[in-house]
């Protein structure tokens, strides 16, 4: 088994202590959701703010999304 390099995040210390109770399943999805949903809305903000700074557009991501594709043609 692998030896741990660092110590445990405060994060991964408060789960622990969390799933170090015996929980129903259904409480226990339910809290795998709730965390899974945290961090997709910090990405999503994120992101958002990145877009925003950049001054990034619809017609920006258009522009991605088809920038290689005359290179597929050839």
């Amino acid at each position: 088994m692998q030896q741990l390099q660092m110590p445990l995040s405060n994060l991964q210390q408060e789960i622990l202590k969390l799933y170090s109770r015996n929980i129903p399943e259904e409480d226990l999805l339910h809290i795998k959701k709730y965390l899974a949903n945290y961090f997709m809305e910090k990405a999503i903000n994120g992101a958002d703010e990145i877009w925003e700074t950049r001054g990034y557009t619809n017609d920006t991501m258009n522009s991605w999304l088809n920038e290689d594709k005359a290179d597929y043609g050839k």
